[in-house]
């Protein structure tokens, strides 16, 4: 089911190149798409968003009431409520506890400096709607917006048979003020210029398919977004400890997300790659989405066995993933060698599905390789600065000639002119 690999240098870079160019280029089909779509809606409004969603979605855009969330939220089994605020207490709590706050205090100089920190106004989160409903999705986005003070969360996802009672559950428990059933590069485009009830936002957030990104990608610059994520994956860098079993469902659980999605294993043992290639066989024989997984893995899943586990986490390093699971003898041993990853877990009881739905991080997570430079989704993603300067001319008259000094070396006449007249008399 999994090819093993041996690193040597050259396999391993061969495979780790193909993970990459599975999400690195955008069909020129898909991106002439999405334009002309962009373009259709800034200069047309509401009018080119229905066109569009009754072509794609076979639906009439249209706002959801606050009254049929709460005949949602009713319809749902109980258990389900529970677990769902569970997750958004563990959320909200993890967003709580990073939440920073305005500071003030007195610069070297004598006068006061600092920054005042706010929460975006309006912020926008897409809940993709596609192979399945993705309720999480709806916590994971909004809640730390919500803590993060942003006055009004809009949340757009395709008007489908996936838009059900759990989603809209979701929607309720986090907060979410507006619930827009809209989805596609249509909603993009609606929620960055505005249209009809739609308005526009400051960030849109969240995942969505090849053409929600290619959408999102224009769109940034007009109003800001989290990331382009590209297909999920997961590397397990494991040792001989490791439970096959355990390893094997791992990785089924994110290669049951989409062909496209990637899941490796680095591990210093041989026989443990070829016991996880046969509880991979072994268990996507009684798994529901057993055919996206074999595709999965069968052109972006690999066991590479490494020499030794600082080889294992160079090449960890090198990919980058979104999901890193460290299953060794001493996994934290490890963390510090680890620079790169969207979120890591730590220890065979800590899989990654438990970050996809309770623990409280964020599942928002770079993909790619993209860990090199992006962060994971958080309150701080739905936050803005100011500076604070605050001098009297006491505080300022020892500092005058070292900025007119300044503004003159750069030929800043004005600048230099500024701080020259308060002192004049």
């Amino acid at each position: 089911m999994i090819e093993i690999i041996e690193a040597n240098g050259i396999a391993e870079q061969e495979k780790i190149s193909a993970m990459r160019a599975r999400a690195a280029a955008v069909s020129a089909d898909i991106e002439r798409a999405v334009s002309t779509i962009m373009e259709d809606v800034k200069e047309n409004g509401f009018s080119a968003v229905e066109k569009y969603s009754q072509k794609f979605d076979r639906a009439v855009p249209r706002e959801i009431t606050a009254a049929e969330a709460e005949v949602a939220y009713a319809a749902c089994p109980p258990e389900l409520i529970e677990a769902m605020e569970h997750a958004a207490a563990n959320i909200r709590d993890y967003n709580e506890k990073l939440l920073v706050k305005t500071r003030e205090w007195q610069s070297p100089d004598g006068g006061k400096v600092g920054r005042v920190i706010r929460g975006l106004t309006r912020v926008g989160i897409y809940v993709p709607g596609g192979t399945a409903a993705y309720p999480s999705s709806v916590l994971m986005n909004a809640i730390p917006a919500k803590v993060a003070g942003v006055q009004e969360i809009v949340m757009v996802t395709p008007p489908t048979k996936n838009l059900n009672n759990a989603v809209l559950a979701a929607a309720k428990i986090a907060g979410v003020d507006r619930i827009l059933a809209v989805g596609g590069a249509q909603a993009v485009a609606a929620v960055t210029y505005g249209a009809g009830f739609i308005p526009k936002v400051d960030k849109l957030v969240g995942p969505g398919n090849a053409f929600v990104a290619a959408a999102k990608r224009m769109a940034y610059g007009k109003i800001d977004i989290d990331m382009v994520a590209g297909p999920s994956e997961v590397l397990v860098l494991a040792d001989e400890t490791a439970n096959p079993k355990f390893v094997a469902a791992d990785l089924l659980s994110q290669a049951e997300h989409d062909k496209l999605a990637s899941a490796v294993l680095l591990t210093t043992s041989p026989a443990l790659a070829k016991a996880v290639d046969q509880e991979i066989i072994r268990q996507t024989g009684y798994l529901t989405r057993s055919e996206i997984m074999e595709c999965s893995l069968n052109e972006f899943g690999c066991a590479i066995v490494c020499t030794d586990l600082d080889q294992a986490a160079e090449l960890a390093n090198e990919i980058a993933p979104e999901h890193l699971e460290i299953v060794t003898k001493q996994p934290r041993a490890l963390l510090s060698k680890i620079k790169n990853a969207g979120a890591v877990f730590l220890g065979a009881w800590s899989p990654e599905p438990l970050g996809d739905y309770l623990a409280g991080p964020d599942h928002v997570l770079p993909t790619s390789g993209s860990a090199r430079f992006f962060s994971p989704l958080s309150v701080d993603s739905f936050l803005k600065s100011m500076s604070i300067l605050e001098f009297s001319s006491e505080t300022l008259a020892p500092l005058r000639q070292q900025i007119i000094t300044m503004a003159e070396s750069e030929h800043l006449t004005a600048h230099a002119n500024s701080i020259r007249v308060r002192f004049e008399s």
